[in-house]
């Protein structure tokens, strides 16, 4: 069963949860004082607050995982009232992505995507993944980033894109 494309989809899910729990250490810290204030941050008053950024960051890969496993989306409660809470989103979601054992041909299979108010769209796998899911994970892993940097949190875009630590070299001058 050929499944190089499913996990590549789950060490970037997984990667990137870890940034996401990176995030949570800095903001942590840098508002220690105030948490509850940190997870009503937003970037402006019709967006949606840092606490549910975070599930919805969780939901793109918890929903891969349960399309993969043949069950239903189930997205997390977006009122997340803690930093604890938030971290088990992510550690639980990234249980979650260890259990998917599929090969790639799931992302040719049709999935039914529920948009609320009767709507649906119907998509391939592949479109799901590229198309939905891929940039709805990105853009809220972002917002909490852009939260914090907004709030003066000390992260930069090494933070954002500490997945890419492990492959830094050092040139030497030999």
């Amino acid at each position: 069963m050929e499944n190089q494309k499913i996990t590549a989809l789950q060490n970037i899910f997984s990667s990137r949860l870890d940034t996401l729990s990176h995030i949570l250490e800095l903001a942590e810290s840098h508002f220690a004082d105030d948490v509850e204030a940190l997870l009503q941050l937003r970037i402006t008053p019709d967006m949606l607050p840092f606490s549910t950024q975070i599930a919805f960051v969780c939901n793109q890969p918890r929903n891969f995982a349960l399309w993969c496993l043949g069950q239903s989306a189930s997205n997390l409660n977006p009122e997340v009232s803690s930093l604890v809470e938030a971290r088990g989103h992510i550690s639980s979601t990234k249980e979650l992505l260890t259990t998917i054992n599929v090969g790639d041909s799931k992302l040719s299979e049709l999935n039914r995507l529920d948009l609320g108010q009767g709507l649906y769209a119907e998509l391939s796998g592949l479109s799901y993944v590229d198309d939905f899911l891929m940039p709805n994970f990105y853009f809220h892993i972002t917002t909490t980033y852009n939260i914090l940097r907004m709030a003066g949190a000390p992260i930069g875009k090494r933070d954002f894109m500490m997945h890419l630590v492990p492959s830094l070299k050092h040139q030497s001058n030999a």
